[in-house]
């Protein structure tokens, strides 16, 4: 499912025909250190590594979610926001209802400030690991694939670094 980053979605469906869904909105973001692009990754409250993203608020774009998410998250307020990656997927259990996620990464640049984790947002650290290496320290699979995408779009030059 692709969603353009121009819609406002709504952020939750509660129809009762099949699992609840949900929609969430996130950033690759990327920066530049000693001639080699890095990429911000947060350890979530389950202790595993990944990439900023949270719900969408009422009347918000996927965009604005990203962006907001970003921030909250990471304290980072320095971040240009590029173009719309992929959109990942996945089903889980709250409270005995089943949600069915879907979140949208955009490419983001931040060219400075200092990514602190957001404790009350559950974050425990923020993290710049270079964009050859972080394959290695993403835990979940999806969110690993869409750094995958990035980079080699980046690399093949049908992708630009936002700004």
């Amino acid at each position: 499912m692709s969603v353009s980053p121009s819609s406002s979605p709504t952020p939750v469906d509660t129809g009762s025909d099949g699992p609840r869904v949900e929609r969430s909105a996130g950033g690759v973001v990327l920066r530049e250190t000693d001639g080699a692009l890095h990429v911000l990754v947060i350890r979530d409250p389950y202790r595993n590594w990944g990439l900023p993203k949270g719900h969408l608020e009422a009347g918000e774009s996927l965009s604005e979610a990203a962006l907001r998410e970003v921030l909250e998250e990471t304290g980072l307020d320095q971040v240009v926001l590029g173009e719309e990656l992929s959109t990942i997927d996945w089903y889980f259990r709250l409270d005995g209802v089943l949600i069915h996620k879907f979140c949208t990464f955009f490419l983001m640049r931040s060219p400075g400030g200092d990514a602190a984790p957001e404790t009350d947002e559950g974050i425990t650290a923020c993290v710049w690991i270079p964009l050859d290496e972080v394959d290695e320290r993403i835990t979940y699979d999806n969110a690993r694939s869409v750094v995958v995408e990035a980079r080699e779009a980046l690399r093949s030059g049908s992708l630009a670094l936002p700004g």
